[in-house]
């Protein structure tokens, strides 16, 4: 897996493909699959239904009538930074007039709702079987709340229709973004031609079979035995899932398809199986956690989770949360007193018996908000702006780690007039001797930064069995790109116990020859989990199958074929195009790669990773006109982040350069290296462009603004030197090279400059 399709797998929830099917809208699956119909689970187990019936599984999604509608639709208007709507309802139909796909305003009819509280969403139903999410939402909290009026989950902001963000775009579309937790077996069908869908599920809110998987065995069981009769297993009962020998991280397992951020397999759930045999649990990236392992974006729970010693202990999600009502068992300190007292439960002999909830532990005053045991090993973070959701890797507060790792810390979380250095001083006048070991999230952070020593690090990071999984997963996605030096501990890591490291650790091997990648990853085809499979298929891609020992051949086809066939099922997102063309790319189909780049921005064009790998086929093809046509229509679009424009901006001057149009590639290159002030290789290369051009004065400006931001930049200096050189500045072109000696001592061009400064 190359690392630009990395970096954008987490952004989409993936389902499974059936192949070519005709749009419609979504509904009841015509198949059974095993499915019982959801009421029959009433009849016997009423007590679990009488909990269910109310929940967050149960409001996931319903249709729009007033028992599920909860917002103000009697002619309410909303009206802010150019966004405009109005609700309304005709019966017990809903409406809203909002601005459309085409920017005239229409009447649009709401199809579902989505979710209950803290807010809740509406759905709308499109042709192509679609159904969109509005980006104005209901806050559903008590007025005195601030609740119970609609707002923007965008506030402020205005998207234009053809935005990929505007509510009718591809990223508030429901069947790719949001379908699959919100419904039980829920199928996406998606036709990757006709780019549509024909979406099903068997149970249209999150029921009962979500959880215990398809019940009609469990159903003819049951109605060839009495009540109350006695079984070994839910297994033997006819349900999939057994949570009893499942056990703790098996029941945490079942829980992540929907509540973790990860990359589904396009297989859908898989109740009772391995998690990684149904996703494919994303890693303590930067746009998802902080380095130290806190929540940043929305990861929901399972990645932060699998980080605390409550998980390694064997703490499930149901010894807090019922699992019907989905409520806390217990309220307030309460619930962390069921273990974590003078008594703590046989299970957990580890547990120091202590009294935790005192002011000799928490050193605040009773019933403080400091007082409250989540509020320092817990801190929330708000999402969708009025849903707080709570870091679940119940950590110890280390405020100083703050500087080491550039990470929030609980104490100053309440305590915003002060310093982490403040806070970190005051627990020290707490502990004699404060808890502070060493913390991963120190080389985490080093190699966010490209810190040279950060391979060493990561190294011991992946070496100690001791820490999480998603830890060690996390060091050996970061060591996959440092290359060569990093393959012998990946190599060690293909062995690793847990299947999240081995999956993470397979893609530093895709650059190896053909037949050292097969001898390395041939026997990963065969691993317990699909996740890992998919792994080796991905960077085994473009390997001609005579390389392979006979006998596998016809494996390792199916295995390419099957995989191709789920990236196709999954291509409703810009980045899951990426990952299709990636994978043709590999397989030698270039042309074929270049047509879903091309789809790619079409969903959208502010989808930077596409338009480089276009740009580069286009390139590689020897199509410099659409390259070049490429680059200058993502220029156009101005409000897309700076880096990103400025990246393009570069690439845009370096082909007009290359095709003899320097000056205009020179005005390109100016905005780039405006827009990306570290990236010194922009000044390197306008320096020496503008040497060429015989403008030594602006060059000389160019190559000082890049050496203010790196005064040892090797290259940098060497251009410098020529600079004087070229315009008979000897003695200038001495003193630099004077620096560029004290700064890379060992470089190859220092002794053709001495020989050539010598003898001028």
């Amino acid at each position: 897996m190359s690392k630009i399709a990395s970096l954008f797998f987490t952004l989409f929830l993936v389902l499974c493909w059936r192949g070519s099917v005709a749009a419609e809208a979504p509904g009841l699956a015509k198949e059974p699959a095993g499915y019982a119909a959801a009421a029959t689970c009433l009849g016997c187990h009423q007590a679990q239904a009488a909990q269910w019936q109310g929940s967050d599984h149960d409001w996931a999604m319903r249709e729009a009538n007033p028992d599920s509608v909860l917002g103000n639709f009697d002619g309410a208007r909303f009206d802010e930074a150019g966004v405009s709507a109005r609700f309304f309802r005709q019966g017990e139909r809903y409406f809203v007039n909002t601005e459309g796909a085409d920017g005239k305003p229409t009447d649009f009819e709401v199809s579902y709702t989505f979710g209950h509280y803290p807010l809740q969403q509406y759905l709308v139903a499109f042709p192509g079987g679609r159904l969109q999410a509005l980006t104005l939402a209901w806050d559903s909290r008590a007025k005195g709340q601030g609740g119970q009026r609609w707002f923007s989950l965008y506030p402020g902001q205005r998207f234009a229709p053809n935005d990929p963000l505007h509510w009718t775009g591809r990223y508030q579309n429901w069947n790719a973004m949001c379908a699959d937790c919100h419904s039980s077996n829920l199928q996406k069908h998606y036709d990757d031609q006709q780019d549509s869908f024909a979406t099903t599920w068997h149970e249209q809110n999150v029921g009962c079979q979500a959880c215990h998987g398809p019940g009609q065995a469990h159903v003819q069981w049951a109605g060839k035995h009495p009540a109350g009769t006695a079984y070994a297993s839910a297994l033997d009962a006819g349900l999939p899932v057994d949570f009893k020998a499942a056990g703790s991280q098996g029941l945490v397992e079942q829980c992540a398809f929907c509540h973790s951020r990860r990359q589904s397999l396009g297989v859908g759930q898989q109740p009772g199986k391995s998690q990684f045999d149904a996703t494919l649990p994303a890693t303590l990236r930067a746009d998802l956690y902080h380095a130290d392992g806190q929540i940043d974006g929305e990861v929901y729970v399972y990645g932060s989770f699998t980080q605390s010693k409550m998980y390694a202990a064997g703490v499930s999600c149901t010894d807090c949360h019922n699992p019907h009502t989905l409520k806390l068992k217990v309220e307030g300190n309460g619930l962390c007193q069921q273990c974590h007292n003078t008594q703590p439960p046989e299970r957990f002999p580890s547990l120091q018996a202590k009294a935790y909830d005192t002011p000799e532990h928490h050193h605040h005053a009773a019933g403080s908000p400091g007082a409250q045991c989540v509020n320092c090993h817990m801190p929330a973070k708000t999402y969708m702006q009025v849903d707080p959701r709570r870091d679940h890797s119940f950590r110890l507060p280390r405020p100083d780690l703050a500087a080491k790792t550039a990470s929030p810390d609980a104490c100053t979380a309440c305590h915003q007039d002060q310093s982490p250095a403040w806070a970190a001083k005051a627990i020290e006048s707490w502990f004699a001797q404060p808890q502070r070991p060493p913390h991963y999230g120190e080389p985490l952070q080093a190699a966010r930064l490209g810190q040279s020593d950060s391979l060493g690090q990561l190294r011991a990071v992946i070496a100690d069995l001791g820490k999480p999984a998603i830890v060690r997963a996390s060091a050996a996605e970061q060591l996959v790109d440092l290359g060569q030096p990093a393959l012998p501990t990946l190599r060690q890591a293909l062995e690793d116990a847990s299947p999240m490291v081995r999956a993470y650790a397979i893609p530093g091997f895709a650059v190896l020859p053909p037949l050292e990648r097969v001898n390395t990853l041939m026997p990963l085809l065969n691993d317990p989990t699909l996740a890992v499979r998919d792994e080796a298929v991905r960077a085994l891609a473009g390997i001609p199958l005579m390389a392979l020992p006979a006998e596998r051949r016809d494996l390792f086809k199916a295995q390419r074929a099957d995989y191709e066939q789920r990236l196709r099922g999954n291509a409703d997102l810009p980045g899951n195009r990426l990952n299709l063309s990636v994978w043709l790319e590999r397989e030698g189909r270039e042309l074929e790669a270049m047509a879903q780049l091309r789809q790619a921005l079409r969903m959208d064009p502010y989808f930077a990773p596409a338009r480089v790998n276009l740009v580069t086929l286009a390139n590689r093809t020897l199509r410099q006109n659409e390259a070049e046509q490429v680059l200058r229509d993502g220029v156009a679009l101005t409000d897309m982040p700076a880096s990103d424009h400025g990246n393009l901006a570069y690439m845009l001057a370096l082909l007009l350069v290359e095709r003899g149009q320097a000056e205009e590639g020179l005005q390109f290159m100016a905005q780039a290296a405006a827009q990306l002030p570290q990236n010194t290789r922009i000044r390197y290369n306008q320096g020496l462009l503008l040497v060429q051009l015989q403008r030594p004065a602006q060059a000389l400006v160019a190559l000082q603004a890049g050496l203010a931001q790196a005064p040892g930049d090797a290259d940098l200096l060497y251009a410098l030197i020529y600079l004087y050189a070229s315009t008979g500045q000897r003695a200038q072109a001495l003193e630099a090279l004077g620096k560029l000696q004290q700064a890379a001592p060992e470089d190859p061009r220092l002794p053709r400059l001495k020989q050539q400064l010598a003898g001028a």
